[in-house]
């Protein structure tokens, strides 16, 4: 009788397994909320979109990479109608509308183009102010975006240094600056430390930027540009003591303050990453100690997981995208995707969460623009050659909300004892009153002369407790170990939706904590401890003890067997284990994925096709051997890939058992 109690309780647990594992596999992605649709143009246009902006009438300017201008009419339609408005025009990387006239910034000045004679094509081209240029590839130029009084801001790029190809240069003024720049013509410098500040954005009347990861830029985010502030690339700061600079960061203060921390040869030139693996890094944080002035990013966007190269910056309108009007959207080049950011204002800074939220773009996301209905995002394209996630060189598409409410993060917000995550949609309580369905870890990244950073001084915050609303629209939880300044990454792999059990389509939130908020904190009693984790565990340690127990009463029984000449742990150490410790064990890609997310290797590598870098068939079919696999991590050579116009970045911070394990998998690609 008992045996066959046994086996219906078994049956009927493995029955409720096998209905939620279906349930759980019905969880909808996010191309079944919003869809990316196409956009007819013109034969012929080889459409690298620039800069993008919607006319009062709801048509759409797009300025082109090559120098053109075109106005689509009727841009939300079947068929849509191109005209060229402007051309000739030299690399433009923005665009906006203001009284009749369209402003783009070129590569060396704000122009407003007018038509006087209304034939649809602009007549008059009107330098508004002119900045100088050194000649070097990288001195971009973006914006400029719209300020509330009707004054334009426009952000300058930095040159590269002749020997370390990833070391930013300001060889004329005001490159690495933000210029504030008047309809009268006048300019006044308003802020620098910027490296390649592409992503502009005027948010509730204030001004932000994205920027990349490189050179003292350890992953990109998004930034509040404050008059006066010192962003962190030093490069700007060879003019902030020019007469008009509000900077009061010098160059002499800066260098003389971390010139003991970086990492010079004996000739005084930077060494390179792929020489430095161990050394006592400084983070920004650090600086800021010093530096009162440095402006921390609000929100940062963890380099190769949201992004490698973040662009423009638009907010949702009201009425928009459902549950998330008034939130963020951030756009990447290299990966070909958008990302959603919350940001709150805790001890009057900002602070905030990012989340993904759609992917699949045809090249990357440079530029966006709001239809005129508020129902349809723009999304201008290319991948000037570096290469991006999408197959396509260039590109102009739609993102459209189909009006159906997706389970998501809504926002998190910090908390006196850790975070308050609201949802989309009512949770099912048993998951989210299991404190093993959050997970959250913290990570920083180093502020040095080299290029880029990994993620360092991760570290585990333990969650003590979840206390889930009566709606089931909002769970807060109570998390150890929170660090200021640092990238708290909240993950809700266990939380299920109530109605059908599906779970998050995003269940990874990066909340950048600058402040704790003041506050009531919760009590142990107030919250659910249970943890599901813990239950497991202990019933796998009870039903060890039991079968130990059983395993003693048959040790005679189990020593014959031995005796008779049959060493089953003999066997298997000449088998499999034998095997693995040899090596000879290739892994899957299955395997070896983790390793490729953890290190960003999947933002500028595919599989099987041409990304940023080459796919990793391609490279197999060079015959590396391992160990030149693993040195080319730690050091690459781009001599090796001329055709591809972004070089790798040194990675010596991969461990050399991980290397060696990818260095396997691709060699297995053959």
């Amino acid at each position: 009788m008992k045996n066959i109690l046994k086996k219906a309780v078994l049956c009927g647990m493995m029955l409720a397994v096998t209905s939620m594992a279906t349930r759980a596999q019905e969880t909808p992605k996010e191309e079944d909320y919003f869809k990316i649709l196409k956009m007819k143009a013109p034969e012929g246009i080889l459409l690298e979109v620039g800069g993008l902006c919607v006319l009062p009438n709801g048509d759409l300017g797009v300025s082109t990479r090559r120098g053109d201008i075109w106005v689509v009419h009727g841009p939300d339609s079947r068929n849509p109608y191109w005209t060229k408005f402007a051309s000739g025009l030299h690399e433009i990387l923005g665009l906006v509308y203001k009284d009749g006239a369209l402003y783009c910034a070129q590569r060396g000045e704000l122009t407003k183009l007018m038509d006087t004679n209304m034939d649809g094509k602009a007549d008059v081209y009107e330098t508004v102010y002119a900045w100088p240029l050194s000649g070097h590839y990288h001195e971009y130029s973006f914006g400029p975006k719209l300020a509330p009084d009707g004054s334009f801001f426009v952000s300058g790029n930095v040159a590269f240094g002749d020997e370390e190809w990833w070391r930013g240069e300001s060889r004329v003024p005001w490159r690495g600056w933000m210029m504030h720049i008047f309809e009268d013509g006048h300019m006044e410098p308003y802020a620098t430390g910027f490296r390649s500040p592409c992503g502009l954005g005027m948010i509730n009347g204030e001004l932000f930027y994205s920027e990349n990861q490189g050179d003292w830029v350890g992953s990109g985010g998004v930034w509040q540009v404050k008059k006066g502030a010192f962003i962190g690339h030093p490069a700007g700061l060879r003019w902030s003591q020019e007469p008009n600079s509000p900077v009061k960061v010098t160059e002499k203060q800066f260098f003389s303050l971390v010139d003991g921390r970086r990492t010079k040869n004996a000739e005084g030139r930077y060494i390179k990453p792929e020489n430095v693996v161990n050394e006592k890094f400084v983070t920004l944080m650090d600086v800021k100690k010093e530096i009162p002035d440095l402006q921390l990013p609000a929100v940062i966007l963890p380099h190769g997981i949201q992004g490698i190269s973040n662009s423009e910056i638009v907010q949702i309108p009201e009425g928009s995208f459902g549950p998330f009007a008034g939130q963020l959207l951030v756009g990447d080049q290299g990966q070909s995707k958008i990302m959603r950011v919350v940001m709150e204002k805790v001890d009057g800074e900002y602070q905030g969460v990012s989340f993904d939220f759609r992917q699949g773009f045809q090249s990357g996301v440079l530029r966006m623009a709001w239809a005129k209905d508020g129902n349809t995002l723009f999304v201008g394209e290319t991948n000037r050659g570096w290469g991006s996630a999408g197959e396509a060189n260039e590109g102009l598409q739609r993102l459209v909300w189909n009006e159906k409410m997706p389970f998501e993060m809504k926002t998190i917000k910090a908390m006196p004892d850790g975070f308050e995550i609201e949802f989309t949609l009512p949770v099912d309580k048993k998951s989210a009153e299991d404190v093993a369905s959050y997970h959250v870890e913290n990570f920083t990244y180093k502020y040095h002369a080299v290029y880029g950073s990994p993620m360092v001084n991760i570290g585990q915050c333990p969650v003590k407790g979840v206390k889930v609303s009566e709606d089931g629209l909002k769970a807060r939880i109570i998390v150890d170990s929170l660090r200021l300044d640092y990238v708290h990454n909240i993950v809700l792999e266990g939380v299920r939706e109530k109605e059908h059990f599906y779970s998050l389509i995003h269940n990874n939130g990066y909340y950048t904590l600058h402040h704790i908020p003041q506050g009531a904190k919760l009590a142990m009693s107030q919250v659910s401890t249970y943890n599901s984790e813990k239950v497991k565990k202990a019933a796998v340690t009870a039903g060890k003890a039991g079968t130990s127990a059983t395993a003693k009463g048959t040790t005679g029984t189990a020593g014959k067997a031995g005796a008779g000449g049959t060493s089953v742990t003999g066997t298997a150490g000449t088998g499999n284990a034998a095997t693995a410790a040899a090596g000879k064990k290739i892994p899957s890609f299955e395997e070896v994925k983790p390793l490729l997310a953890k290190y960003t290797c999947l933002a500028c590598h595919n599989p099987d096709k041409r990304q940023v870098g080459p796919a990793y068939k391609e490279i197999a079919k060079r015959k590396y051997t391992s160990d030149q696999i693993l040195k080319l991590i730690a050091n690459p050579k781009p001599q090796n890939w001329p055709e591809y116009a972004t070089e790798m970045p040194p990675m010596p911070q991969v461990p050399k058992v991980d290397a060696l394990k990818i260095a396997a998998w691709i060699n297995s690609l053959k």
